[in-house]
C-alpha cells in the first residue's frame, strides 16, 4: 500500500490500458506552478494524492499536526461519487468520464484522513465508491473495472479497516476481499513457495512477486499501512485456506527473500539493473512487524537506516513516509534514523505543520480535540466541499515515483 509499487505499478498501468478509457487525469503546463499546499516538489500527475495522503499519514503517525491547507488540499481532490483520481490540477472542475479515477489513491487519502480525524464525510463517501466498484471476486484492481491485484486489494483492505468497517464483511456476490487475496496466494514448495502473485498472467499463472507479498501479508491480516511490533506468531507455510495462513506464508516468502541479498529485495522491474529496492523493503518490514516477525524486520531495517538516504532524499514525501512507517512498526526511532531526521526532511517537503510533534505539550494539544485554526479551516473547507463538490487518490505512480 509509496513509492512502494514498483513493478506492480507498471503491471497494473498494462492492465488499465485494457481496461479503462485511454485518457488520464490532466497535468499542469510546464509554466504552472504546483499547489503550495502539495508536499513534494515534482509533477503530481500520477502521485498527487498518494504522497500527499502517505505524508500526512506518517505526520499524524509520530505526533506531528499537518498545516490545515495541506489536508484541505486532499479534501478538495475528492470527487463527487466519493473517489480520488491520482492528481486534479483544478478541483473546481467536476470529475467527468476522463477522469481516471484511483482506488489506490482513494484507500490511502482514507486512511490519512481517517487517521487525522474529523472527516466522517469524505471517508464515508470515498469508502462508499470502493464498495461501490469491488469486482465479483471480493477485490478491486488499480481502476474500476481492471482485474483484482493483490496490491489494490489490500490498499483497500487498509482503508476500509481505518474507516471501521469490517473487510471480511464486505462482499460481493458472496465473494469478500479475503476470497480474492486467497486466490491470488501461491502454494507452498517449488517456485514461490507461499508468496503473492500481483495478478495471474495471461495464461491465468500466478508468479511470485515481493511487492505483492508485502501488500498481501499486511492485506491478508487486514491492516493499513501504520502499524505497531506485533507478538510473534509462529507457522510454517502450509495450503493457506483462511487470510490468517496465508499472511504467515507470505510472511516466510519475505523473510527468505531478504535474507538472500543482506536483508533487503532488489528491484524487479523488467530490463532494469539489478538495484536494492527500498521501497519495497520499507513494505516488508512493516508487513513483518505487523505478524510478529521482529528479528528479520528489524534486521532489514537496520540495512534501511544505512542505506536508503540518497533513495529518500530523490524520491521526496513518499519515500520519507515509508521510511516513518516501517520505523514505527518495528519500534526505531524516525527522528535519530542512522544519523537523519525523517520527520524534519519529510516536513521540509511541504508546508510547515502546525506543531512538530516534539513535545509533551504539543501532544497534549493534540489530543485535546480543541478545534483551533485547524478547526477554523476544517469548517471552511467543509463549506467549500458543500458548495462545489469535489475529490481524492492510489499507486499510478509510475516510474518517476519508483526511481
Amino acid at each position: 500500500m509509496n513509492v512502494r509499487r514498483s513493478a506492480a505499478v507498471l503491471a497494473a498501468v498494462a492492465v488499465i490500458g485494457a481496461a479503462t478509457p485511454a485518457a488520464a487525469a490532466p497535468s499542469p503546463s510546464p509554466s504552472q506552478a504546483f499547489p503550495s499546499a502539495l508536499y513534494g516538489d515534482s509533477d503530481p500527475k500520477f502521485d498527487g494524492v498518494w504522497r500527499q495522503s502517505l505524508a500526512l499519514l506518517a505526520q499524524d503517525t509520530v505526533g506531528v499536526k499537518p498545516a490545515a491547507k495541506s489536508v484541505q488540499w486532499l479534501v478538495r481532490q475528492q470527487c463527487e461519487n466519493g473517489s480520488f483520481a491520482s492528481y486534479r490540477p483544478d478541483p473546481a472542475t467536476a470529475c467527468d468520464a476522463k477522469t481516471m479515477l484511483d482506488t489506490n489513491a482513494t484507500s490511502a487519502a482514507v486512511q490519512a484522513l481517517a487517521a487525522l480525524g474529523g472527516h466522517d464525510d469524505v471517508t464515508g463517501k470515498a469508502v462508499g465508491w470502493l464498495k461501490s466498484v469491488q469486482n465479483e471476486d471480493g477485490g478491486w484492481g488499480y481502476a474500476p473495472g481492471g482485474a483484482s491485484d493483490t496490491n489494490s486489494t489490500s490498499v483497500v483492505i487498509g482503508a476500509l479497516a481505518a474507516a471501521g468497517e469490517k473487510p471480511d464483511r464486505v462482499e460481493k456476490d458472496g465473494e469478500s476481499p479475503y476470497d480474492a487475496l486467497l486466490k491470488l496466494a501461491l502454494p507452498c514448495g517449488g517456485d514461490g513457495d507461499g508468496a503473492f502473485a500481483f495478478q495471474p498472467d495471461k495464461k491465468g499463472e500466478l508468479a511470485a512477486n515481493a511487492d505483492a507479498t508485502a501488500a498481501g501479508v499486511l492485506g491478508a491480516l487486514g491492516r493499513g499501512m501504520v502499524v505497531k511490533p506485533a507478538k510473534k506468531s509462529d507457522a510454517t507455510c502450509e495450503k493457506a485456506t483462511t487470510p490468517e495462513q496465508a499472511a504467515a506464508n507470505g510472511a516466510g516468502y519475505l523473510t527468505a527473500a531478504l535474507a538472500e541479498d543482506d536483508h533487503h529485495l532488489m528491484s524487479a522491474l523488467a530490463g532494469a539493473e539489478p538495484q536494492p529496492d527500498f521501497g519495497n523493503t520499507a513494505d516488508a518490514v512493516v508487513a513483518l512487524a505487523a505478524r510478529g516477525d521482529t528479528g528479520p524486520a528489524e534486521k532489514s531495517v537496520r540495512w534501511l537506516e544505512q542505506n536508503s538516504a540518497s533513495w529518500a532524499a530523490q524520491s521526496g514525501p513518499a519515500a520519507y513516509a515509508q521510511l516513518i512507517f516501517a520505523a514505527h512498526a518495528t519500534g526505531t526511532n524516525p527522528r535519530d534514523f542512522g544519523g537523519a531526521d525523517l520527520v524534519k526532511k519529510l516536513n521540509a517537503t511541504g508546508p510547515a505543520p502546525q506543531t512538530d510533534g516534539k513535545t509533551k505539550a504539543s501532544d497534549e494539544e493534540k489530543d485535546s480535540g480543541s478545534d483551533g485554526f485547524f478547526g477554523v479551516w476544517w469548517y471552511v473547507g467543509v463549506c467549500l466541499v458543500a458548495g462545489i463538490g469535489i475529490g481524492f487518490l492510489f499507486t499510478g505512480r509510475k516510474k518517476q515515483r519508483q526511481l
